[in-house]
């Protein structure tokens, strides 16, 4: 699941300055906490935010029965004192960047299905929305926002704008598996409309050829196939011959091979013949 591989991998790469942990540490703390614990399915998210701590012992990883409705494992971590007031907004912009990681990891998901692209954000509460909205923005990705069951969701369909903003959290394999994802789907659908046509044009194909046949059937009961001009008599009889060949295929078996825009100019010929017949048929009907 390339959510759960890309949390996974941002988990293990830790910040160099101690002022970006520091924001990735408040930043999990503020976008994951639920009931005073840092809340997390995935055990790597959970490890990370636990390293980051200073009292380590006195706040051990925990587990949470999963419930019917979420069957995933649960991993809770007691949130410090000083972690469970809402921070400061980050001054540095690689802080802010930080902390948009920090929000991927708790409560962010990325998905590229069948139906296209999807990364999204939920949190706890419109106020933390409108704070990760304005990180968003103020890094020039700028989200859309929907109501689900009364929480404000943040989220991408585009895959440009998904791209640009796991490049600058640092999510560089997501990136190249949606690409792969993106290449390998934009095959299938060229492939498709190969297809696709190629198969409408045998379709006219074979329609414009059992057309053929009806007049050239139609010449050989009421006047006679023996009585046409030898150009337009081989081409009438290969075209019987061959029901399902293509003009340019006909136009090789001739003697001597001819061009496909002269079939179509004798076949044409054929059919101006047989309307002429049919209509001197009815004016002699009409004459009765």
């Amino acid at each position: 699941m390339i959510s759960a591989d890309t949390k996974d991998a941002l988990a293990r790469e830790l910040p160099a300055e101690i002022h970006c942990r520091e924001a990735l540490l408040a930043g999990l703390a503020l976008y994951g906490s639920s009931r005073g614990a840092f809340v997390t399915h995935r055990n790597a998210v959970a490890r990370l935010f636990w390293s980051l701590l200073e009292e380590r012992k006195s706040h051990p990883i925990g587990t949470r029965a999963p419930t019917r409705l979420q069957r995933l494992p649960t991993f809770a971590i007691d949130l410090p004192e000083q972690l469970r007031a809402v921070p400061a907004k980050p001054a540095r912009k690689c802080d802010r960047l930080i902390e948009i990681r920090a929000a991927f990891l708790a409560c962010g998901s990325l998905a590229a299905g069948a139906h296209g692209y999807h990364l999204e954000f939920v949190t706890r509460s419109d106020e933390v929305a409108q704070r990760l909205k304005w990180m968003l923005r103020s890094a020039g990705v700028p989200p859309k926002a929907t109501r689900r069951k009364a929480r404000l969701v943040l989220y991408y369909k585009d895959f440009d704008a998904i791209a640009e903003l796991l490049t600058l959290i640092g999510a560089f394999g997501a990136v190249l598996q949606l690409e792969d994802v993106r290449a390998l789907r934009e095959t299938k659908n060229r492939i498709h409309r190969l297809v696709n046509t190629e198969a409408a044009n045998l379709e006219r194909t074979a329609q414009a050829a059992a057309e053929q046949r009806r007049v050239i059937e139609f010449l050989r009961s009421v006047y006679g196939l023996v009585r046409l001009t030898p150009a337009l008599r081989e081409v009438a009889e290969l075209r019987l011959k061959h029901p399902d060949e293509s003009l340019m295929e006909l136009g090789r078996r001739c003697n001597p091979p001819i061009a496909k825009p002269t079939v179509s100019s004798r076949l044409g010929a054929l059919a101006r013949l047989a309307d002429q017949l049919r209509g001197g048929q009815v004016s002699a009907k009409a004459a009765r």
